[in-house]
């Protein structure tokens, strides 16, 4: 990854920043309104004579990196530029100044970037939410945002977080894995996919289960390209990641409150209105909270082979998380009848897994067929090989 991480750099750096800044506050640049590549000169000539003015002898290779680290911090997220444009990486983790972390091909590694104290990484936080009309301080230390790319920001500073500023991005893409590149990678297999597309063809009501980073929207991606292309979706999600391949999609997405706190609309209240839409499918994205209720009527009441994807590790741990989101939201049933509306709402369970080289693949696809006797009654589609 770009960037030099020696404290010595890291200092000049700062210098070289501030220099620059107060550079732009005396020509009175606006940089939100400046020609970048008039702007981007300007830098460069301002660090130049920052460099020259105080003797610091730097390499050719050094300046440059200086340059660009400078324009980083000026034009965009400083050290966070680097990862955000390399498409290899899915996830960036920031857990304070010196610790930076990436997924990439499912795997953590710690990247060759960081800050340089706690202010820099708070005010590259501020630099993302500015735009989204967001605050974060110590009358509000957490937020949850979504770039204009996509990408969703989670971001929490103390006193809430103890060991200094905390940033988590989910990078957001376009370019979703196909099938054939699922199946060369050993995500699934032929016969897993053929499963998988008679399910959603005969509309079935599916939940995708899995751990985190398993790849469930990724899965939720794959399967919604097989919806017929003359039935009307509705899709729901706290932030835009489906990316449907399909002609009729009408994408809703929660608001949080506002700083006031007001204006929130929560996952439940769209999965309602979404009903008098006159989807033929409902797809929400994460079952996190008492939408549940809705979605399971939704799938028992004519909206046949509606999906979402939950958080378990496990088919049985996904049916019993579905029950605790009853219970919690406040459904008043006798356990009986929970299970019954489970099992008469859901037909089929897909089970995620992330193996320790972080490849992702399906570990099986579950069929629910209640009988008088058990209600959980599970058929075996598919298997993965151990």
């Amino acid at each position: 990854m770009a960037g030099r991480i020696d404290a010595e750099y890291q200092q000049l750096k700062d210098r070289a920043h501030r220099w620059v800044v107060e550079r732009l506050d005396e020509e009175g640049i606006e940089v939100s309104n400046a020609n970048r590549e008039l702007l981007s000169e300007f830098i460069r000539s301002a660090v130049g004579q920052h460099i020259a003015l105080n003797r610091v002898p730097l390499s050719t290779q050094d300046l440059n990196q200086l340059v660009k680290d400078t324009l980083d911090e000026v034009l965009g997220f400083g050290p966070l530029e680097p990862l955000l444009a390399d498409p290899r990486i899915n996830d960036i983790l920031v857990n304070g100044p010196d610790n930076v972390f990436i997924e990439v091909a499912g795997v953590l590694q710690k990247a060759q970037v960081r800050f340089i104290n706690d202010d820099h990484v708070i005010r590259v936080i501020r630099r993302m939410l500015a735009p989204l009309g967001r605050r974060l301080d110590e009358a509000s230390p957490m937020v949850d945002a979504r770039l204009p790319d996509g990408s969703r920001v989670n971001a929490i500073i103390p006193p809430l977080a103890l060991n200094g500023p905390s940033i988590s991005i989910r990078k957001f893409t376009r370019n979703h894995l196909s099938a054939e590149e699922m199946i060369r990678s050993g995500s699934l297999t032929q016969a897993c996919l053929d499963t998988l597309i008679k399910a959603v063809e005969t509309r079935r009501n599916i939940i995708i289960s899995g751990g985190t980073g398993t790849g469930k929207t990724t899965m939720l991606n794959l399967i919604s390209q097989y919806i017929p292309r003359e039935e009307r979706i509705l899709t729901i999600e706290d932030s835009a990641e489906l990316v449907l391949n399909h002609p009729h999609v009408v994408s809703l997405e929660t608001r949080p409150a506002n700083t006031e706190g007001k204006g929130k609309v929560t996952a439940r209240e769209l999965v309602i209105n979404s009903l008098r839409m006159r989807p033929d499918r409902v797809i929400l994205g994460e079952v996190r909270s008492n939408e549940i209720i809705e979605l399971l009527q939704a799938m028992n009441t004519g909206h046949e082979g509606s999906m979402s994807t939950i958080h378990a590790n496990s088919t049985r741990d996904a049916l019993v998380r579905i029950e605790t989101l009853l219970a919690v939201s406040g459904y008043e049933a006798s356990e009986k009848a929970i299970g019954r509306l489970i099992g008469s709402a859901l037909d089929v369970i897909i089970q995620l897994e992330r193996l320790p080289d972080g490849r992702r693949r399906v570990s099986e696809v579950v069929s629910l067929s209640p009988t008088e006797d058990e209600q959980y009654n599970l058929d075996y589609l598919y298997r993965s090989e151990a």
